[in-house]
Order: structure tokens, then C-alpha cells, then sequence
């Protein structure tokens, strides 16, 4: 039987199988095995398959490609300035971020857009894959453990478990380059567990009383009333001055465990995303350049973080054997956390400056609407 018969006749033979019983499809066997001279054993799988299976040596039919080479550039693109956010970040942000793109990448037009609203957060995944693997990071840490007043502040042990603004998480990151002589300056990062919204500060080296003062500098610029912080066992934290500063503004002070970097995991994530990736590792430690970064923290840097860039919130952890699952609630700026949270209210109750300052954000019950039509027009 020659190979275009067999592949034109199988499809018969097929449904004729199928409406046989086991005596008559023995003899159906022996004659498709006569004709084909196939081993019985493969002529028993070949015709117990649907009868619209492809035949053997037929290339089955593949979906071209979805997106064009110039949405997978204009993606990594938005990706690499919003400062390589997680596919599902990304997805959240792009509405958001599609109006600077018109204006600073070229090649933007209304069928890119459309292809880039409709992408998946798994499909970005797969087309960024081969730049993650390029991008590495590095961590260091100069926090020396205090020996005062431990006994006065206590530990927390416990997952946040807080459904208000105002309980945060505070940490000091150094730009103290190769070496840590002499007097650098610091970062110091203070992140809300519930909205996310991060305020950061920088101070020439870490006095305790500098840190207070920044500390009660971004404490008057946050949109919401700061209730606890949490930090570290550094000696910049365990100190009289911050304690009798949080004892004054009833602020509830509490310290991780020695040597336990996971009891702080917000805040250690945020100086990643915050400021490393922002600064780096080079060494500051000029005025002229305390001046600078002061600036970009409190100017765009913080509008960009806190108004246009996603967040999300572990809901639930599941272990199956030893695969653990997690879950993640919908990507949301910090900005509309806080918008969620005033929702019932008149509005948020200290209204900060980008409230006041941002057209789109005047009030917190105020939100710049998020496109979802294809067409920017």
C-alpha cells in the first residue's frame, strides 16, 4: 500500500475501528497490517486514535507569532525605565506609563500599544526572558548592632498582620563604596506595610540625632498619620533619642532579631528597588551630592515610586509537599492602596505634598484613570 494511500485511508479505517467490536476488529488488524505491513502492536495505536489525529509524518499546524519584534522592543523598553519591575508590576503600570512612551521611544504606534495592553503578564515573561538573565545585583551592608536600651524596646517576632497606613518598616542603607572610612552618607528608607508607599531621606553619616531628624521629616510629609516603626538592632536605632522621639508623637517602637534580615523583609526589598537600583554602590560623601540626592528623593523619584509604579501584596502561602505556592492580590500603586483605604472617607486625613502639588492627585479620593482602550486616541 503505497505512504499517500495509507495517510488518506487511515482516517477511514479509523472510524471503522471505533465502531467494531473486539471479534471483527481483529480482522480489521490483520487486513490494515497486510496492506500497511505495520507490526500489529503499532497498527493497534495508530487506529485507537481520534480519527482527526494527524497522520504520522504530518507537521501539525503552529499559531504564528503574536506580538511583532517592535512590541517586544517598545516592552522592554517601559521595563528597563520603570526600573525592571515583575511581570505582573508591569502589566499593572502600562496604561499608566503609555503616555511617556509616545514622547521618548520611538517606533510607539496604536498597533503597538494595542498588542502590548492585550500581552499577558506570562507572555512578558517569556519575551523578557533572555534580558533578566543579563541583570545581576549586589548587596552590602555596614548596620553594627547597638548595646543600649534593648531591654526597653521590644521585639517583633510576628508577620504584620496591620489593615491601616501608618506601621512601617525603617532602615539605613550606606553609600560608603569599597571602603567605609571616614564620613559617607546614608539612605534612610522608611516603607508603610499596608499601602507600600516608601519615603526616603539622605543624611551624612549616622548620627543618632540626624537620623531622628529625618526620620521626623518624612514622618510630616507622609499622607497618613505614622502609628509604629520597626528597624533594625543598628546603633543609628537603638537609642535614647529615638525612643524619647517616638515616646512623644505615641509612635510604637519595635526592633527585629539579632542577626534575622527576614524579620524586616519590606524594608530590605524596598532598599533594593528604592535606592541601589537608583544610586548604586559608588561612594557619596560630599555636600554637594547630599544636596543632589535629597532632591531627587523628595522631587520625582518619590512621585515616580509612590504614583506610577505597581505593587503587590502576598494574600495567601501554600505548601504542597515541597512545593510552596504563593498568591499575590492585584498589582496597585501605593497611591491607590491609600485612595482604597479613604474610600468611605472624606479623604485622607493629612493630605502630602504630591496630593497638594500632582493635577491628576489633589486628593486622595482623586485617581489619574487608567486607559484600556487599544488607541491612545
Amino acid at each position: 500500500m503505497a505512504g499517500e494511500r495509507i495517510l488518506d485511508g487511515l482516517r477511514k479505517y479509523r472510524k471503522r475501528y471505533k465502531k467494531l467490536d473486539k471479534a471483527v476488529r481483529s480482522r480489521l488488524l490483520d487486513e490494515f497490517c497486510d496492506q500497511t505491513g505495520y507490526h500489529r502492536k503499532y497498527a493497534t495505536m495508530l487506529l485507537g486514535k481520534p480519527a482527526d489525529t494527524p497522520s504520522p509524518g504530518e507537521t501539525p499546524r503552529r499559531r504564528g507569532s503574536t506580538y511583532s519584534p517592535a512590541s517586544v522592543r517598545v516592552l522592554a523598553q517601559i521595563w528597563k525605565a520603570a526600573g525592571y519591575p515583575w511581570s505582573a508590576r508591569l502589566k499593572a503600570l502600562l496604561p499608566d506609563w503609555l503616555p511617556w512612551a509616545r514622547t521618548h521611544i520611538r517606533g510607539l504606534t496604536p498597533e503597538v500599544e494595542c498588542a502590548l495592553l492585550k500581552m499577558s503578564a506570562r507572555q512578558m515573561d517569556r519575551r523578557l526572558q533572555g534580558k533578566k538573565r543579563q541583570l545581576k545585583g549586589r548587596i552590602y551592608g555596614r548596620t553594627k548592632p547597638g548595646s543600649l536600651l534593648k531591654h526597653h524596646i521590644a521585639i517583633k517576632t510576628d508577620n504584620w498582620d496591620v489593615h491601616e497606613p501608618g506601621y512601617c518598616e525603617i532602615d539605613l542603607v550606606s553609600h560608603s563604596g569599597p571602603h567605609a572610612s571616614g564620613t559617607f552618607l546614608y539612605s534612610l528608607n522608611v516603607t508603610d506595610i499596608h499601602t507600600g508607599w516608601c519615603e526616603t531621606r539622605a543624611i551624612m553619616g549616622k548620627c543618632e540625632t540626624g537620623v531622628v531628624d529625618a526620620l521626623d521629616n518624612i514622618r510630616q510629609a507622609l499622607p497618613f498619620e505614622l502609628k509604629g516603626i520597626d528597624s533594625d538592632n543598628g546603633s543609628e536605632f537603638i537609642n535614647y533619642h529615638l525612643l524619647r522621639y517616638c515616646d512623644k508623637h505615641r509612635i510604637q517602637f519595635t526592633r527585629s532579631r539579632p542577626y534575622k534580615k527576614n524579620d524586616n523583609a519590606y524594608i530590605e526589598q524596598k532598599n533594593w528597588t528604592h535606592v541601589r537600583k537608583l544610586v548604586g554602590w559608588d561612594r557619596y560623601d560630599t555636600p554637594v551630592q547630599l544636596e543632589a540626592m535629597q532632591a531627587l528623593y523628595t522631587g520625582c523619584w518619590r512621585t515616580m515610586m509612590n504614583l506610577y509604579q505597581p505593587c503587590v501584596k502576598l494574600k495567601e502561602k501554600v505548601r504542597i509537599g515541597s512545593r510552596v505556592t504563593r498568591r499575590y492580590d492585584q498589582a496597585q500603586t501605593p497611591l491607590e492602596r491609600l485612595i482604597a483605604f479613604y474610600a468611605d472617607k472624606r479623604g485622607c486625613p493629612k493630605p502630602c505634598g504630591l496630593c497638594a502639588n500632582n493635577a491628576t492627585t489633589q486628593t486622595p479620593s482623586c485617581s489619574p484613570k487608567r486607559s484600556t482602550k487599544c488607541s491612545p486616541h
